[in-house]
């Protein structure tokens, strides 16, 4: 499954421990669901691989948008091997080598700093999806990141400058009005 929406007050075993052998063999999503609303229920469902914690009574509406939010997160599924190259992406005259964390413009290896790296990695890992600011921050700087979502334009102004994207036409990140950004042509 993509998601799995997991009590924990399940009868015969305990849903911490569901959860604990969940991810033993898949990294599918897993929004834990529960009447305790104790802190310490839920950062132990969350410490055993949970990706997000909803207490009841909720709304339906609230449980879909929480399942819409986790799948809009990019995850790696289960299996893959760290050592399994990837092949490098590659658009236009821009190369993106992920397992060798190197960038190629025409031809010309591009030092980038290890976050403008990151940006360009998670822009190129889903070619026509507009990122939000937001999903950037939580693929880079993690979801428990706090400050504000601007230092991605920043990032980004920078990552322009060095691919050598004129900021009237860019050729490789592009601005998606009221979104956030996106690689490849407008």
């Amino acid at each position: 499954p993509d998601v799995v929406i997991l009590d924990l007050g399940l009868s015969g075993m305990d849903g911490v421990e569901v959860c604990r052998r969940i991810r033993t063999f898949s990294d599918c999503y897993i929004i834990m669901v529960t009447a305790r609303q104790d802190e310490l229920d839920k950062l132990i469902g969350l410490s055993v691989g949970a990706d997000d914690y909803i207490t009841k009574p909720f709304s339906a509406r609230e449980l879909v948008a929480r399942v819409q939010t986790v799948l809009r997160r990019p995850r790696t599924p289960t299996g893959t091997t760290p050592h399994v190259e990837e092949p490098a992406r590659v658009f236009g005259g821009l190369r993106v080598d992920t397992a060798g964390r190197e960038v190629h413009v025409a031809g010309f290896l591009i030092d980038l700093t290890p976050t403008e790296f990151d940006i360009l990695a998670t822009l190129t890992s889903r070619p026509k999806l507009a990122f939000s600011r937001q999903q950037i921050l939580d693929e880079v700087w993690g979801e428990s990141w706090v400050g504000d979502d601007h230092v991605v334009d920043v990032h980004v102004a920078h990552l322009r400058h060095k691919l050598g994207d004129d900021s009237t036409t860019p050729r490789y990140v592009r601005t998606v009005r009221g979104v956030g950004y996106r690689i490849g042509p407008g």
